[in-house]
């Protein structure tokens, strides 16, 4: 009996000892701590190498400080989020990593291998893009409804950016001046075959019948646009152009194309201006509550920096 309540009372101690080792070993590595969650001394410098790789921070010791602060941060918005019942999936993550991989016109393996070549852990990426969904999520359950917008106020901005150029309202055609990929063949010599074809122009009704003699001309219906729905250059031009006339070629993404004028009237449409107006608005506002809510939960969470 005796030896037996020897071994158990050792085995304890040996158990006790280990997990006082281990929290030792934690404490060290942890730099720092949001509300007991450790950040560890790894987790900064993945962070701060992904950041070098992002060409932030002017020196080593400034990145360092940059990836604890966005470190912090993230750790605050995972949390919040967790308290709303808000999770968020690998396959989220994996989509936005993906999405990263698809505008740098890249595959998924190709940027973890970037990542890694260039000593970044392709984790801390992950990491990143988990919180951000969290908060994107956060956000907008709890803030949305709280951004208020005056239609008033939106209206009189838009009405004071209309100019003269914005006031009409017309049917356009397309007249495009494909430059075929691959191809070989110059934006300078499809302008100058563009131009050749304005020149002979005579009229919408006509357009088809012109641009077969073209190669690789092709005409199609715009349908009704209002000046303001344009990029300012073409609504400028289009202002001081009849019916019946056609813009100077533009190279465009995929070729040479002008905008032929079928009707046009005098109408002052304030609706796109005031909804980009709206977008532009509501985004600001939407971060400045989102900034200043992140400022209240930092502010009130226990930071414990080593």
């Amino acid at each position: 009996m005796k030896q037996w309540l020897a071994l158990r009372t050792a085995g304890i101690c040996l158990a006790l000892g280990l997990a006082l080792m281990a929290a030792a070993v934690q404490a060290q590595g942890a730099r720092v701590t949001v509300n007991g969650q450790p950040i560890t001394d790894q987790q900064i410098n993945d962070r701060a190498n992904l950041l070098r790789l992002e060409g932030q921070g002017s020196s080593n010791s400034a990145r360092v400080q940059l990836a604890t602060d966005s470190l912090i941060d993230d750790t605050i918005k995972l949390a919040e989020a967790s308290r709303l019942g808000i999770s968020v999936s690998d396959g989220q993550v994996d989509s936005a990593f993906a999405n990263i991989a698809t505008n740098m016109r890249s595959s998924v393996s190709n940027l973890t291998n970037i990542l890694t070549q260039n000593g970044v852990n392709p984790q801390s990426l992950r990491d990143r893009l988990e919180a951000a969904i969290a908060w994107q999520q956060v956000v907008s359950q709890v803030l949305r409804s709280r951004v208020q917008l005056s239609e008033l106020d939106l209206e009189m901005q838009a009405a004071e950016q209309v100019t003269p150029a914005l006031g009409f309202d017309y049917i356009l055609k397309e007249v495009l001046f494909v430059i075929p990929q691959g191809s070989g063949i110059s934006a300078s010599r499809r302008t100058a075959e563009a131009n050749q074809f304005r020149s002979r122009y005579n009229g919408c009704d006509t357009a088809v019948d012109l641009a077969i003699q073209f190669t690789d001309a092709a005409v199609r219906d715009l349908g009704r646009r209002h000046a303001t729905q344009l990029p300012e250059a073409i609504a400028n031009e289009l202002a001081g152009l009849t019916v019946g006339q056609i813009s100077s070629p533009r190279v465009v993404e995929n070729g040479v194309s002008m905008l032929a004028i079928c009707e046009k009237a005098e109408a002052e449409d304030l609706t796109f201006l005031t909804e980009e107006l709206r977008q532009e608005a509501g985004t600001d506002a939407l971060q400045a509550e989102a900034e200043a809510y992140l400022a209240r939960l930092r502010s009130s969470a226990t930071i414990i920096r080593r």
